[in-house]
């Protein structure tokens, strides 16, 4: 699943009291340090059939079973921190008035929101602002000699004066030692500062704190992988991608790998669970083939198995609904390899859905058309599929920061023969564009009221389309040259591939075919969204980004890579300018065809990139225009965000499902709740009472 997150996500636009037509829905949950959380809704839930809001509810226990599994992928210990957090934020009986318990509260949210404790977008550790003391004290009054009041039933969970055990991941700690483990990963910068480290010339692997590397280096892993891939296979599976990878004490290294019986079992084991219950009423006999090989594969870790899966997901084109559970994404590996865990569960929106299904029946013309070279293009285009969804549940790495679009499967071969799978979740869209109403961002960043009517006009359906094309098109277009490895951009492969869809959409939006298709209704809508995209990837998202920090992120470094660029390579017909109006900066865009243009060239050698495996073109592009900050702007960006007070980043809580059962204990129906807060909700996922 390529992610594509909502333009005006990264733009921060939020209103706090947001309602939905006359119906009062409140979007807004939550708000602390810059985040701040949303509800989104579940339209047409009520109207499934009985068998498939049971299909949806199995599938959405099985989708809230991972969470553990994604926090130890973060980082080693972010279990054990989240546990104790949880405990004192459970116990404490001190002045929650004070300071520190508020900035304590923040730092256990943060923790949450990000799966762990660095931050989900930047990847810096978060820097307490509580002190080290009250942690300690707080800690030490923890109750002993009893189970935890918040441990699930079947975790047994002991703390007491001489013993610590913790079943999942932990080792068996004294009290004592679990606290000096954990001190210095909360509290001093220098231990595991970064989660995924992207600097050139830098040990990767070394550096990142994730969980997915065992005492090796970027070198012997990357040895550890050349040497398993046979450059005249043409349908290689997706070496490294559901393990943790060793080093013993003989110095020699292997793989823990991620399956019932292996690494995150007990977890494993209980999203099958759930898997066989959504088994029984899957909607017809291809959802279950996907289902049980998606089983077959959580049993034995075999990836050919997970391709064999992936083929049949993408082959399940007529059912109503869809979902995604497993080792997917491998964006938190700075090398690519190792996939996080993630979930969605989703239903189609029939009504939108012609949108996409309009742009996945002209994919050949997309093609065709495209202007990179034609070594590059795919003769034929095969089994693209699109779609717009209605989101019903979102786990993992989709929580609770979401994706607004997806494209699977990642494998380039399975795409090139059996096609791809591309959605639009337009629910959270919507909840994001009724959420962002009224704030005053459009005022204090666009260049004048031209610009802020074309966004406000056509931005929803614009922002919308863009995702359409990114997802269906971008990333499901052109092909590798043979015996080019999908992994030979290495650490800048993920800006890349999102560099590529980026493009593809933006070229093509433009295009006359556009109104050909009645996909878009006026020539010049197109326009709101370029302005949008390069007001954003020139200003706006660097308030995401620290003062004095690179850009670390790969969809952040892509839209400042092409922003930048078409910038530079515009700026002798002064296609696109920084304008100050006061002492404020603001993007203009003269010539908008040229604008284009410039999108179309740079797509074209982007594609060559990625077709011929071009590393050093491909760091030369990251590292010349993805990465770098100008100091100036940086700090006047910040400060114009900090007087609108709008959180830069965007979350979700979701939606409770409850089963009714009639006296024989059959599921009569299921019903769906939005009331639930975030704390509550992280409580009730972490298995606290």
């Amino acid at each position: 699943m390529k992610k594509l997150f909502f333009t005006t996500a990264v733009f921060g636009l939020i209103s706090c009291n947001a309602m939905k037509n006359n119906n009062e829905f409140n979007y807004h949950v939550d708000k602390f340090a810059d985040v701040e959380v949303l509800r989104y809704q579940v339209p047409d839930f009520e109207q499934l059939t009985l068998q498939q809001k049971e299909y949806i509810y199995y599938l959405s226990q099985a989708a809230t079973e991972g969470r553990d599994i994604l926090f130890d992928q973060n980082g080693e210990y972010n279990l054990q921190i989240r546990k104790v957090l949880e405990a004192i934020y459970l116990n404490y009986k001190g002045d929650k008035n004070s300071e520190d318990y508020k900035q304590f509260v923040v730092y256990l949210k943060r923790v949450w929101f990000s799966n762990g404790i660095h931050h989900h977008y930047s990847m810096d550790k978060f820097t307490p602002e509580f002190s080290q003391k009250f942690f300690i004290d707080a800690y030490n009054t923890l109750p002993t000699g009893t189970l935890f009041p918040f441990a699930r039933d079947n975790d047994n969970y002991l703390f007491d004066e001489n013993l610590m055990y913790q079943k999942i991941f932990v080792p068996k700690l004294t009290k004592n030692e679990l606290l000096e483990l954990i001190l210095p990963v909360i509290f001093d910068p220098t231990v595991a500062p970064k989660r995924v480290n992207q600097a050139e010339g830098q040990d990767l692997i070394l550096t990142s704190a994730n969980n997915y590397y065992n005492n090796v280096t970027q070198k012997e892993v990357e040895d550890f992988y050349n040497a398993k891939r046979n450059p005249n296979d043409h349908t290689p599976v997706s070496y490294g991608l559901n393990s943790t990878l060793i080093k013993d004490k003989n110095g020699n290294l292997a793989e823990e790998i991620w399956k019932i019986g292996g690494k995150y079992s007990e977890q494993i084991e209980k999203i099958v669970f759930w898997l066989e219950k959504a088994k029984t009423v899957a909607e017809n006999e291809q959802q279950k083939k996907v289902i049980s090989l998606l089983i077959d594969f959580y049993q034995t870790g075999d990836l050919k198995t997970f391709d064999d899966y992936s083929i049949a997901w993408v082959e399940d084109s007529l059912s109503r609904i869809d979902f995604v559970n497993g080792f997917i994404e491998t964006y938190g590996d700075p090398l690519g390899i190792k996939a996080s865990w993630e979930s969605i569960v989703n239903f189609k929106n029939l009504e939108a859905t012609k949108r996409t299904e309009t742009i996945s029946q002209n994919a050949q013309w997309f093609e065709d058309n495209s202007p990179v070279d034609k070594r590059f293009k795919k003769e034929t285009v095969r089994g693209v599929s699109a779609k717009v969804i209605t989101a019903a549940m979102l786990g993992g790495d989709c929580y609770p920061a979401t994706p607004i679009g997806i494209n699977l499967p990642n494998s380039n071969w399975i795409r090139a023969e059996h096609g791809s799978k591309s959605v639009t979740i337009e629910n959270i869209t919507d909840a994001y564009d009724k959420a962002a109403r009224g704030n005053g961002f459009l005022q204090e960043f666009a260049w004048s009221d031209a610009e802020i009517a074309l966004m406000e006009k056509y931005g929803f359906d614009t922002d919308n389309l863009h995702t359409d094309l990114h997802e269906c098109l971008g990333h499901g277009s052109g092909k590798l040259l043979p015996g080019v490895s999908p992994d030979a951009l290495k650490a800048y492969g993920a800006t890349i591939e999102e560099a590529r869809a980026d493009l593809f959409g933006l070229y093509y939006m433009a295009d006359r075919k556009m109104l050909e298709l009645d996909i878009l209704n006026n020539a010049d809508a197109y326009k709101s969204e370029y302005y949008k995209f390069m007001m954003n990837g020139l200003l706006t998202q660097l308030v995401r980004i620290n003062l004095g920090d690179n850009i670390q992120e790969s969809h952040m470094r892509n839209r400042q890579l092409i922003a930048k660029w078409v910038f530079e390579k515009g700026a002798a017909d002064k296609v696109v300018e920084l304008k100050k109006r006061g002492d404020k900066t603001f993007v203009v865009i003269n010539d908008y065809e040229k604008l284009r243009q410039l999108f179309g060239q740079l797509l074209a050698e982007i594609q060559r990139v990625k077709s011929e495996g071009d590393f050093e073109a491909a760091k030369n592009l990251v590292e010349n225009y993805g990465i770098k900050i100008n100091p100036e702007i940086h700090k006047e960006i910040k400060s114009r965000y900090e007087k609108l007070n709008i959180a830069p980043y965007k979350g979700f809580v979701n939606p409770v499902y409850t089963p009714v059962f009639d006296e024989k204990g059959k599921i009569i129906d299921v019903k769906i709740d939005y009331t639930e807060g975030y704390t509550e909700q992280m409580l009730r996922y972490s298995g606290k009472k």
